[in-house]
C-alpha cells in the first residue's frame, strides 16, 4: 500500500455457468473495458490503495496478462488463489472442480490483506458512491457494513436471479439476511424461493449484491464456518455464502452489521442477455462524463 489506504478484495474465481464464460474479464464497456476496470477505476477514486483479487489457478495467465495491460492504474493488483483443496487442518480435500464458495474466497485472501477491507464481486457495476460509502465507513467505524440495493434495481429481465434479501431495524442494522434464490418480476413484485417455498417480494427489500466492509477479525469468523461447513459433510456442489456466514452470526450475536444505502446504480450481467444492456447503460455514463472512455 502507498497511503493507507483500505484495500479492496476482489472475488473473480466464479465458473460463469450462467453466462457462459469468464464475465469477469469480457470487455464489456467502452474502450474494451470489463466490470472489473471500472470497480478498480471506482475504488482508486474513493481512497482504496490496493486490490486483491482472488482468482482459480486456471486463470492465473490470463489474469497475469490482465494485469499487464493495467500497468497504468494507480491501483497495486494483487492476484490470490482460491483453490477446492485448500481446507482447514485435519480435513481431507475431497475431488472436486469448483471452489466452496464466496465465504472460502474471502478467506483466500487473508495473507495479502493487513488493513480494513471492502470485498466485492468483480462481475458487478457499483457505482462511485458505493465505494465512496464504503471506504468512509472503513475510515470511522470497528464495526462491518453491507452496502444495499433495493431488489427491484438489481434484478434483470433476462432471468431468474439468486440474491440475499435484508432485514433490517430502524437504525440500519442488519437484523438478519435469507438467501432467495430465482427471483423473478411476477404481478408487479417478485416471487423468489426462500427457505421455506416461494416467497413474495415488494422489490423495495435492501439486497446483497456482494458489497461489504470488514475488518480482519472476520477471517477467524469464517476459518471457524468453513471448518463447520466441512464437518457437515457437504455435497459435491454445495458451496459456503458469505452471506449466510454472516448472518449466522449476526442471529447468535457476534456480529454487528449496518446495512448501508449504496445511492448508485447497480449493473451486472448474471445471463449473457443482460450484456448489451449493461453495455448501453455504461455507455451512456461515459457519454454523461462520469467516466473517461479508457479509464487506464
Amino acid at each position: 500500500m502507498t497511503d493507507g489506504g483500505p484495500t479492496l478484495v476482489v472475488l473473480a474465481a466464479g465458473m460463469g455457468s450462467r453466462y457462459g464464460g469468464l464475465k469477469q474479464l469480457e470487455p464489456i464497456g467502452p474502450g474494451g473495458a470489463t466490470l472489473m476496470d471500472y470497480a478498480l477505476f471506482d475504488a482508486r477514486r474513493a481512497g482504496f490503495t490496493e486490490a486483491v483479487v482472488v482468482i482459480r489457478p486456471e486463470m492465473d495467465e490470463t489474469f497475469r496478462a490482465f494485469v499487464a495491460g493495467r500497468s497504468r492504474a494507480p491501483i497495486r493488483i494483487t492476484p490470490v488463489h482460491q483453490r477446492p483443496d485448500d481446507v482447514p487442518a485435519g480435513f481431507a480435500a475431497a475431488p472436486r472442480a469448483k471452489p466452496w464458495g464466496t465465504a472460502q474466497a474471502v478467506l483466500a485472501a487473508q495473507g495479502s490483506v493487513h488493513t480494513p477491507f471492502a470485498v466485492l464481486n468483480a462481475d458487478d457495476f457499483y457505482g462511485e458512491a458505493a465505494f465512496s460509502i464504503a471506504s468512509k465507513f472503513l475510515g470511522v467505524s470497528k464495526d462491518w457494513a453491507l452496502v444495499g440495493y433495493p431488489l427491484k434495481d438489481t434484478v434483470p429481465g433476462s432471468g431468474g436471479v439468486n440474491r440475499a434479501v435484508c432485514r433490517t431495524e430502524g437504525t440500519g442494522r442488519l437484523v438478519a439476511i435469507e438467501e432467495v434464490f430465482d427471483i423473478a418480476p411476477n404481478n408487479g413484485g417478485f416471487l423468489g424461493r426462500g427457505a421455506e417455498g416461494t416467497l413474495s417480494l415488494s422489490g423495495d427489500e435492501p439486497v446483497s449484491m456482494n458489497l461489504w466492509a470488514f475488518t480482519p477479525p472476520v477471517f477467524d469468523l469464517l476459518k471457524r464456518a468453513f471448518a463447520e461447513f466441512l464437518r457437515s459433510g457437504p455435497g459435491e456442489k454445495a458451496e459456503l455464502l458469505l452471506p449466510s456466514v454472516i448472518g449466522a452470526a449476526i442471529s447468535r450475536g457476534e456480529a454487528s452489521v449496518r446495512v448501508l444505502e449504496a445511492r448508485s446504480v447497480w449493473l451486472g450481467v448474471t445471463h449473457r442477455g443482460d450484456r448489451a444492456a449493461v453495455s448501453e447503460a455504461l455507455k451512456r455514463l461515459v457519454m454523461d462524463g462520469r467516466y473517461p472512455e479508457r479509464l487506464w
